[in-house]
């Protein structure tokens, strides 16, 4: 018998790519349960589903930084439940600490959906009843005609695992211009923020003001205290934007409708903007 639940939840995370380097995805969960009849006669009950598998996933890799251990670029050192990554790419060296728990150690060479489905399977060993004999699961990015980008951000002030410092969402972006949906304004915004990772100005420090981490030539640092511990991150300039709010989904949709009022204020704008799937703010200008 196979038990079976569609969009179980959802994945934001970012991840370290050898050729992109850091990056943001969202990722849709699907789950199949292969097993027997229990004595409910059910294979595992609709509602256990979602508190021990979704709780699994949101326990361990959702809005975390997920890091192929094995690659051969990687550098992990943990000091006093700090856990210090440094990670060579095409696009430059990328640092990044932060409590142990902001990260997802994957043990491969690279993040794919293979080996975030491998790791997820390996937290929910022994949280299963004995009549599950299999648990298969499905990871699928949202379906999309659109444009979109892939962006990693932290936010300081969240009080859940938002403020992580190196989290992110694979989101779409909308952009009307007097009513009429603007192809050239939506891909103009998905290749400035594709692979991006955003700044808030007053989170921008200097390199003698890190910690755990030591900077490279041309780096851009962030560094802040949250609830969570204290994060720090450092990678190259040309890998991020800096903005001059808050990087919630709300102030980024207001800040790209700004951006566009500045530059031609003869036209109304209309932003809306995704934050991972079915989930966003709407800014007009």
């Amino acid at each position: 018998m196979i038990l079976f639940v569609r969009d179980l939840t959802v994945i934001d995370f970012s991840y370290l790519c050898a050729e992109r380097g850091l990056l943001g995805e969202s990722l849709i969960v699907d789950v199949e349960l292969h097993g027997s009849l229990d004595k409910t006669s059910m294979v595992f009950d609709f509602g256990l589903v979602k508190k021990v598998i979704k709780k699994a996933i949101d326990g361990s890799i959702d809005h975390a930084l997920a890091v192929p251990t094995d690659f051969p670029g990687c550098t992990l050192t943990e000091q006093d439940k700090q856990q210090l990554v440094k990670f060579t790419s095409a696009r430059g060296d990328i640092q990044v600490s932060g409590p142990t728990q902001a990260f997802a150690l994957l043990q491969a060479e690279q993040v794919n959906l293979q080996s975030i489905e491998q790791f997820i399977l390996q937290q929910l060993a022994g949280k299963l009843p004995d009549n599950v004999k299999e648990v298969r699961l499905t990871l699928r990015p949202e379906a999309s005609q659109g444009f979109y980008y892939q962006y990693s951000h932290g936010l300081k002030k969240h009080d859940g695992n938002c403020q992580r410092i190196a989290h992110g969402h694979r989101s779409t972006i909308q952009i009307y211009q007097d009513g009429m949906l603007s192809p050239r304004l939506n891909k103009f915004w998905a290749d400035r923020w594709q692979d991006i990772y955003l700044i808030t100005e007053q989170d921008l420090c200097q390199p003698a003001d890190l910690k755990w981490l030591q900077a490279n030539v041309g780096d851009l640092c962030s560094r802040y205290q949250s609830g969570q511990g204290v994060f720090e991150i450092c990678l190259p300039a040309s890998h991020c934007e800096l903005v001059p709010c808050d990087t919630t989904v709300e102030c980024l949709a207001d800040y790209i409708a700004g951006e566009l009022k500045t530059l031609d204020a003869e036209h109304q704008y209309k932003v809306v903007a995704y934050e991972g799937v079915g989930k966003g703010a709407i800014a007009v200008s």
